[in-house]
């Protein structure tokens, strides 16, 4: 997820003090004057501390998948808290959760990689990834990086948007295969966990190949697939194309201002309507209603090149494949 933020301003160059464009977004590259950051970052021990704080929560988390998985249930939240115990007793045993958390964790940071990449590819000033910690489900509230600097044309907020999807949605596949294929039938062992998940559909493909016939709710999932699963619901969430979200990016630069104005909007109401299945959605539209219905101002009016335009349906194929209307469900 990449969140551009328009801070500090240009003293020089085809720009005013205000970021306010004195030159016609089709001769930047022309003029060479695109500002490029090669500083090293700054405050880098905090994204290693937090990613040293992801890393424990999700094997922790995934200690609980593995205990859950070898006695051929689903997961029960009560080896959450018996992992915790474990860990703050020093048991080697929790360790066994690097066999989810190592595979979600190098999926998260291939996506945010993307963003941060191409940022530096561009001239963008953007910040290394900050992973998020947390003690509930999954470990992790996901990652996110800090572009701090403008983005002036249409084709670079676009690069920026779609390559860390993508470049997660690559990386996760191997997982995701590796993991349904070391998966086993349980017949109604899903009925026995705390939580029941949705199915992808291109996680349901892969079961198909290779549980032909079998029920996903007699399937248990390793670890390993589990992280390939968040890996998807992380992609289908930062896909929507709403505000300032990936999908809000591809949105922006695909259609323009005004068209992301009204399909932001009419989103929301599409979350409104999904809450009545998943009461979260009704979250996350309250939470885009107030903080993601504007994008930033981008000048540029230049039209995608065709490439770009076939790497947009692309992306909308990734979101299709990756959400699930009901994600999580608690019995």
């Amino acid at each position: 997820m990449s969140e551009p933020r328009f801070t500090g301003h240009i003293e020089s160059g085809p720009f005013n003090a205000y970021g306010e464009q004195r030159m016609p977004p089709a001769r930047l590259e022309e003029s060479g004057l695109f500002i490029r950051s090669h500083r090293w970052p700054q405050n880098w021990w905090l994204n290693a501390v937090l990613f040293f704080l992801t890393l424990i929560t999700t094997t922790v988390f995934g200690f609980a998948l593995v205990q859950s998985f070898s006695s051929g249930y689903s997961l029960d939240i009560d080896w959450i808290v018996k992992g915790y115990a474990r860990f703050a007793h020093g048991s080697f045993g929790m360790w066994s959760g690097l066999r989810f958390s190592v595979p979600l964790l190098v999926i998260l940071l291939a996506h945010e990689l993307g963003h941060y990449l191409t940022s530096r590819h561009w001239g963008v000033d953007a910040s290394l990834p900050y992973f998020l910690p947390s003690p509930t489900l999954f470990g992790t509230f996901g990652a996110f990086i800090r572009i701090r600097s403008p983005i002036y044309t249409r084709k670079i907020l676009f690069d920026i948007g779609v390559s860390g999807p993508i470049a997660g949605f690559v990386v996760l596949a191997p997982f995701l295969i590796a993991g349904v294929c070391m998966s086993k039938v349980v017949p109604g062992g899903n009925a026995n966990g705390t939580f029941i998940l949705g199915t992808p559909l291109f996680m349901r493909f892969i079961e198909w190949l290779r549980f032909p016939g079998v029920s996903p709710a007699d399937i248990a999932l390793h670890p390993m697939a589990m992280a390939a699963w968040a890996g998807l619901l992380a992609t289908a969430i930062n896909l929507l194309p709403i505000g300032q979200s990936d999908g809000g990016h591809i949105l922006y630069a695909v259609f323009g201002e005004r068209w992301h104005r009204i399909l932001s909007i009419s989103l929301i109401g599409t979350l409104i309507v999904l809450g009545f299945f998943y009461a979260a959605w009704w979250i996350w539209a309250v939470l885009m209603f107030f903080f993601g219905r504007r994008h930033p101002l981008v000048y540029d009016q230049t039209p995608l090149t065709t490439r770009r335009l076939i790497v947009s349906a692309i992306a909308t194929i990734l979101f299709v494949l990756s959400i699930s209307i009901v994600p999580v469900r608690t019995r």
